[in-house]
């Protein structure tokens, strides 16, 4: 089962961030473009042709973050979407925020 068939879990604090060994296996397993921002939050921006694209995929996200009851920033601008990610309770990283992110990609994959 990949990271994309996980469902996120809601985090209630009192947990460490993810050691960053763990955050470098994770993210191999995410397609390419996520990176770690400075504030050490997941970050991938996602190019397309016009804005109203764009919207439709930060709606799109915006639906999975609902269901799944996980919610990242999402950036949107003329032809492209910055999603990132991370436990607002714990400020760092959990499994969640990647199963968070393989969502994202599959949605952006199966948009084309």
């Amino acid at each position: 089962m990949g990271l994309a068939d996980q469902q996120c879990i809601p985090c209630r604090g009192g947990v460490p961030p993810l050691p960053r060994a763990r955050i470098d296996e994770l993210l191999k397993q995410l397609d390419a473009g996520w990176a770690l921002n400075a504030a050490g939050h997941l970050e991938r921006h996602y190019a397309f042709r016009e804005f109203v694209d764009a919207l439709d995929f930060a709606n799109r996200v915006g639906t999975i973050a609902e269901q799944q009851g996980h919610h990242p920033d999402l950036h949107v601008g003329w032809g492209r979407c910055g999603v990132e990610i991370w436990t607002h309770k714990i400020d760092g990283l959990t499994d969640s925020d990647f199963y968070l992110a393989a969502k994202v990609d599959r949605a952006f994959t199966e948009r084309r």
